[in-house]
């Protein structure tokens, strides 16, 4: 179930959004509770800053009802459920740990 309402909500973003505050957005990631009552949906955004960040997440709350109904639609399922959005960081802490580990090594290739 998990995969199906990711497969359709990165969809729906990334197709049938029109609000330009949502841009490049990647869903990366769904997180359903037991009941069904709740669904966080964690994202990336380019450009990666807190501006851009903030506004995606602004559009994306303003569609959440619209995107549940869409769910509805399509999935069929007893209980759909309320969509949070929350950006994912984990990307960007790779990131940021991969550069200081080829830091490192420069450092110690240098000594």
């Amino acid at each position: 179930m998990i995969e199906q309402i990711h497969h359709e909500l990165a969809n729906m973003i990334r197709g049938e959004l029109k609000d330009p505050r949502v841009g490049m957005v990647t869903v990366t990631g769904v997180e359903l509770t037991a009941d069904y009552a709740y669904a966080t949906v964690y994202f990336t955004v380019l450009p990666d800053d807190p501006e851009s960040v903030a506004s995606t997440l602004a559009g994306l709350r303003r569609a959440a009802g619209f995107l549940r109904s869409q769910l509805f639609r399509r999935i069929r399922i007893h209980t759909t459920p309320e969509l949070r959005f929350a950006h994912d960081t984990s990307t960007a802490h790779g990131m940021s740990m991969s550069r200081l580990i080829d830091e490192a090594n420069l450092r110690r290739a240098d000594d």
